[in-house]
């Protein structure tokens, strides 16, 4: 079906029967909700406090130099072009339907790597410690982290209209447990001593910079992620940028206090990445003896309930991306893109997600050798490769939109006019720049710089297994998606009466 005229220049709003069997369910409270469950992760806090003090210097200034202009181009750019599929359509109307293919697979593939490495890591260790023992590789072990996967992946694909709400206790569920930590840490700190802070640095360094420049932009990318399901939201023109604008400044709060109070209680050499927030939770409800241990076992099954539903919030935008992607003829077949008609999800797409997020999961179990942290390390490095570069397109693609299509009414714009947009543009492609290239080569530019550097001590594994996980996993990536792509076009030549791209809106100025 194919999009009907646009008035005077304007790019046509794509229209929900579009895709069919999309339904708008979607207000502002619920991309609000799904942008904070997607957005503040979880698992990444530890991996930030291991920084230290210099961990809080850094993600202030990132919070003002990244997040801020950041949360602005995609509040502008989303509110502008609110079409299902989000970046996808953004990179094919900017470059092309091949760029968008490529990109879209890097963005998509990152979700379900990070549900079958960190996220299902972080959570069987916290269930291991504080609620029941599972073993490290055990039958149990293998089964919790089953479960886990599985139950975020049937959570994406139940319809969004329920799936939104499982979203939004989780959004309110990790806000919660965030504030609980931070304040009963602070109570504690009160009683004993903030003994954490004494002897921290706050100064900034060269060293602490490079080591978390990374983490700290994989865990404040994805406001942009709702946008995968704009023509599911009832007023996306209207909604879209306050709710970046209110999930980014509560996101900044959701990193910026818990990992100051687990570093005020905790000394940052006595953090793992894998445990680190629950480092915090450990010491201070011990205090509180028998009681303090069934508030920890219930603040850890919190915890791996948050994961849970920040992996689902992740699954449902990120599978519709790619859902998009194939219907559009992108990546492999268009039935790959077929949204059942009556749960108007994904389903298809849904089910490559879990099974991939399987795979990854025994791979990462199996075939790296190491402590469970040192596992947890890789497969974060491997996500946040994966997600940064993706950026690297979606990010110059923002701009040219905005120079391609200057008719298109902008409900939002960023401030300063022209020059504010492009300011603000260099300013988040020179950070994804830098941190891709930091995930992707540890150690290059703290050898230019000067900086001490121990490889093995960092990662706990050697280089060869660590760019195994990384450079191999960006190949293969690259590979599959180039495959993915040729195919679908082959097929699309063989069938001439196979329906072009009218699974997405005509865009035509």
């Amino acid at each position: 079906m194919s999009a009907t005229p646009a008035p005077d220049g304007q790019l046509p709003v794509g229209r929900t029967e579009s895709v069919p069997h999309l339904h708008r369910s979607l207000g502002r409270f619920d991309i609000m909700a799904l942008g904070v469950a997607a957005v503040i992760s979880a698992d990444v806090i530890g991996q930030i406090a291991t920084g230290g003090g210099k961990a809080v210097t850094w993600t202030l200034v990132l919070a003002l130099l990244f997040l801020v202009p950041y949360a602005l181009l995609f509040a502008e750019t989303g509110a502008a072009f609110p079409q299902e599929g989000g970046p996808y359509v953004w990179v094919k109307l900017a470059y092309g339907r091949t760029a968008a293919a490529l990109t879209t697979l890097m963005y998509w593939v990152t979700n379900p790597v990070w549900l079958g490495g960190s996220l299902v890591f972080a959570a069987a260790h916290a269930w291991d410690g504080h609620v029941t023992r599972l073993g490290s590789g055990t039958p149990a072990d293998y089964g919790f982290k089953l479960v886990f996967i599985w139950v975020s992946i049937l959570t994406a694909v139940v319809s969004l209209r329920r799936g939104k709400w499982i979203t939004t206790v989780g959004a309110v569920a990790k806000v919660a447990l965030m504030l609980t930590v931070t304040a009963t840490a602070v109570v504690y700190g009160l009683q004993h001593g903030f003994k954490g802070l004494s002897g921290a640095s706050f100064s900034p360094t060269a060293g602490g910079f490079l080591a978390l420049v990374p983490v700290l932009l994989f865990a404040y990318v994805g406001f942009e992620a709702p946008n995968a399901a704009a023509e599911e939201m009832r007023n996306p023109k209207r909604d879209v940028p306050v709710s970046i604008g209110v999930s980014a400044g509560v996101a900044a709060c959701c990193y910026l206090l818990p990992v100051f109070a687990i570093l005020a209680v905790v000394p940052a050499r006595q953090i793992t990445g894998v445990a680190g927030f629950l480092d915090a939770a450990v010491l201070v409800f011990g205090s509180y003896g028998t009681a303090g241990g069934a508030l920890l076992s219930a603040i850890s099954v919190l915890f791996v309930f948050v994961l849970l539903t920040q992996g689902s919030a992740w699954m449902i935008v990120s599978d519709r991306m790619q859902a998009m992607a194939a219907a559009d003829g992108g990546f492999f077949s268009r039935a790959l893109g077929a949204f059942h008609p009556r749960l108007g999800t994904p389903v298809r797409m849904n089910l490559v997600s879990g099974f991939t997020a399987t795979a990854f999961m025994l791979a990462a179990t199996l075939l790296v050798s190491g402590s469970t942290a040192a596992v947890f390390s890789v497969v974060l490095t491997v996500a946040v490769t994966t997600l940064l570069l993706s950026y690297l397109v979606v990010i110059p693609a923002l701009g040219t939109l905005r120079r391609k299509h200057p008719g298109v009414p902008r409900p939002y714009q960023v401030p300063f006019g022209a020059w504010g947009f492009r300011i603000s543009l260099g300013l988040v492609h020179a950070w994804i720049a830098l941190g891709s290239w930091i995930a992707l080569f540890p150690g290059v530019l703290e050898r230019v710089l000067g900086v001490s550097y121990d490889f093995t001590g960092t990662w706990g594994v050697s280089r060869t297994v660590f760019e195994t996980f990384t450079l191999g996993t960006v190949a293969v990536l690259l590979a599959v998606a180039v495959l993915g792509r040729v195919i679908a076009a082959r097929t699309d030549r063989r069938s001439p009466q196979a329906p072009t791209a009218d699974t997405l809106p005509e865009l035509q100025a």
